[in-house]
């Protein structure tokens, strides 16, 4: 049995180039300690934001960021594997390879037009059209304020579709004590959604208790 086949679950999880990338690469982090293969892709626009928004310097090429995500997240070999624009052949890309589940995190407002109207002009939006296509689990996380009429009509649209939209609006329920509760508030709701256990938020009640 090779190394790919004993990871516990296989994702496809895209960064897109809205403000927030903090909630991509927080979830990018869960996964891999909850044993999970993670198929990504990360925007150009996304990583222009990554520099402007952390501290990490993420190289540009794919291989080369599959090896420094693998060393930042102490991922298993092969765990994070990494798919450039126009990489065709990638698994994401048919319905015989993709996994079951698709994340979007963050999702800018063109990404959400590009796949409410199935443009599949670059590797995420052909993924993300896979997932509607197939009738799998797509999860979608925008960060936008306002919204408007066009955003809100394209979420509809794919909530129709059977995609799931979740805003990155944080709750304050929890009264969170740092940015970093905040992401994690966003994080657990999607890993939830996933069907994950996942330790970083008390489900309501449990803390009333």
């Amino acid at each position: 049995m090779s190394s790919e086949e004993t990871f516990s679950r296989r994702v496809t999880l895209a960064i897109t180039g809205a403000s927030g990338v903090q909630y991509g690469l927080r979830l990018l982090q869960c996964l891999v300690q909850l044993d999970v293969q993670v198929l990504l892709m990360v925007s150009k626009a996304a990583q222009v934001v990554i520099a402007t928004e952390t501290d990490l310097k993420l190289p540009g090429a794919p291989d080369a960021m599959e090896r420094f995500l693998h060393e930042h997240f102490a991922a298993r070999e092969h765990q994070i594997k990494v798919y450039g624009r126009e990489q065709w052949m990638a698994p994401v890309a048919s319905g015989s390879g993709a996994p079951s589940a698709m994340v979007v995190c963050p999702c800018s407002t063109g990404t959400l037009s590009a796949i409410a109207c199935g443009a599949s002009n670059n590797l995420i939006e052909r993924a993300a059209d896979v997932a509607l296509k197939e009738r799998r689990q797509l999860l979608l996380v925008p960060r936008e304020a306002p919204y408007s009429e066009i955003h809100l009509e394209h979420m509809l649209k794919l909530t129709r579709m059977g995609a799931v939209v979740v805003p990155a609006s944080p709750g304050f329920y929890q009264r969170p004590q740092s940015v970093e509760e905040m992401v994690d508030f966003i994080v657990a709701r999607l890993l939830s959604q996933l069907g994950f256990e996942q330790t970083l938020l008390p489900r309501w009640g449990e803390n009333m208790l």
